[in-house]
């Protein structure tokens, strides 16, 4: 009886495989308690990058600010930290060449590197982000900082 009630919580995870693509929302503290990389960067032309049977799409960074850990720690490409995305990959915020964002990233090379499956990306436009009621970057910086109690 114990073996079978063992044996039940895979195979019903086996049989649903939606459960475990689900990711839930996450605040923007939690956010910034799971990246392990922010920056405020504009991302550059991507490049097709193979790596195996794999194909990413890498936006050069240029950092203008890292907010918390090292840049350095993120898959480079063309000498310059990069945004490793899997081409193809649904529900990405909209990326492209000359964006400036302030992004909260895991380092390793994912399916996507944003914190929160895909929504630790924000868009500074005409000086604003919008990231729940903050819409001034510095406030935004604050904010992450303050979640990571100051690191």
């Amino acid at each position: 009886m114990l073996l079978a009630a063992a044996l039940a919580g895979p195979a019903l995870t086996a049989l649903s495989p939606a459960l475990a693509t689900t990711a839930p929302t996450l605040t923007l503290a939690q956010q910034a308690q799971r990246a392990e990389v922010i920056v405020r960067a504009t991302l550059g032309t991507p490049a097709e990058v193979k790596d195996g049977e794999v194909t990413y799409l890498a936006y050069p960074l240029t950092v203008t600010e890292t907010i918390a850990g090292d840049a350095t720690r993120l898959p480079q490409q063309g000498g310059k930290p990069a945004l490793f995305v899997l081409k193809g990959v649904d529900g990405l915020p909209d990326l492209r060449a000359g964006l400036e964002v302030v992004a909260l990233l895991y380092a390793a090379r994912l399916d996507s590197p944003l914190v929160g499956f895909n929504q630790g990306l924000y868009a500074v436009t005409g000086g604003k982000v919008t990231a729940g009621d903050i819409t001034d970057p510095v406030k935004l910086r604050e904010a992450l900082l303050s979640a990571r109690g100051g690191k």
